[in-house]
């Protein structure tokens, strides 16, 4: 017999015994109920009243003597019926613990498919159930990313690596190659090189991002937003793109270099996936207890049915939005991600004459939740 068979076994064991207890209580203190007013009412009769029925014979009832012997009898036998109820009602309990468990072994096993389906009645075992449904669909959710995920990160990774040892060995393989084409190669592996440390580099921002934040500093999106915008103006220019600006005040509590990668990525997602002659304007405000960030650009034409999908790792519109693909589907998947670290609420709309609106909402600095969280994250360090 396993452990978890004899930990099962020990549960119901200490359970029968726990409700044969009570029902053997139960008994004797219905006994008890009983027994003492007779005993009082037997104590209480003369005693020449009681000799002479006993002598004429004509006395009814059960003597003192009689009704504790049968009351001990009584109590003999109500033993191994309490034990048999006991074990009974705490087989009835366990069985749904023992479906929970049986299932939950399935399922670790590989098959998260499975679910425990309880059912009614509706009580604390099948509200655990449904719980523990809960918790393996997300479970299944999560593995199922995870290895899309992956699938998805081996073919970028790949791609670039094949292409370049192509590359070189095309190169290679030319006996008449010169200097200037040895030189034109080692640009182009150069160029494939960059490309894939900077999809390294999104990956690992992307990975940074989820795993949640150990520094909570504060600072102020306005001055986080210029500074992007001033580095991606040249960039922007080349493409024939308008950069506007709205930057009020926004004092915030997070990652500096998470939130300033989030507006990175967001004002290069808007120059990227744009038109020649398009405009992208980031607005960022202060309103109550909360600052907002908003970055607006002009572009394609999206349906309202694939903005979702657009902020998970390596989904693009198409296999080409704009006819390049100068993007690795990373960038909204790494603005989902750090909005998600920073208990922040992102909402992303179409715009009916093409481009996205997307608003990041955080917490102000004064809210105490970010002091919370700004003291917790000061201790630890």
């Amino acid at each position: 017999m396993t452990s978890q068979q004899l930990a099962r076994r020990s549960l119901q064991t200490r359970l029968a015994l726990a409700y044969a207890a009570g029902i053997y209580a139960a008994g004797v203190f219905v006994l008890v109920l009983v027994d003492v007013p007779l005993a009082s009412v037997q104590s209480a009769k003369p005693q020449g009243q009681a000799s002479s029925s006993a002598i004429t014979g004509t006395g009814h009832g059960i003597s003192l003597p009689q009704l504790l012997a049968g009351s001990a009898v009584a109590l003999v036998i109500l033993i191994p019926v309490a034990l048999a109820l006991g074990w009974f009602v705490a087989g009835r309990f366990l069985h749904p613990l023992r479906a929970i468990t049986a299932t939950a072994k399935i399922i670790s096993a590989g098959d998260l498919h499975r679910r425990l389906d309880l059912g009614e009645p509706t009580d604390e075992l099948t509200e655990l159930g449904h719980t523990l449904d809960d918790l393996f669909a997300r479970l299944q959710a999560s593995f199922d990313a995870q290895r899309h995920f992956v699938a998805n990160a081996s073919h970028e990774l790949r791609t670039p690596l094949s292409g370049l040892r192509t590359l070189l060995e095309v190169a290679l393989a030319d006996p008449d190659a010169d200097a200037d084409a040895l030189r034109s190669a080692c640009q182009e592996a150069l160029a494939l090189g960059g490309h894939q440390e900077r999809l390294v580099k999104a990956l690992l921002v992307l990975a940074t991002s989820e795993r949640g934040i150990s520094r909570w500093d504060t600072l102020d999106l306005a001055q986080v937003a210029e500074g992007v915008l001033a580095s991606r103006r040249d960039r922007a220019a080349e493409r024939g793109i308008d950069l506007t600006e709205h930057l009020t005040p926004a004092v915030t509590a997070g990652d500096p270099r998470l939130i300033e990668s989030l507006i990175v990525n967001l004002i290069d997602n808007a120059i990227r996936h744009n038109r020649p002659g398009g405009h992208v304007e980031i607005t960022t405000q202060t309103s109550g207890t909360q600052v907002t960030l908003t970055v607006t650009n002009s572009g394609p034409v999206i349906p309202d049915d694939q903005i979702q999908r657009l902020f998970q790792p390596f989904q693009r519109l198409a296999p080409d939005r704009n006819g390049r693909r100068d993007g690795y589907g990373l960038g909204l998947a790494i603005v989902n991600a750090v909005t998600q670290a920073h208990h922040a609420t992102l909402t992303a709309g179409a715009r009916p004459e093409g481009g996205l609106s997307i608003t990041v909402r955080f917490a102000h600095a004064s809210h105490p939740s970010l002091q919370h969280q700004s003291g917790s994250a000061a201790h630890l360090r």
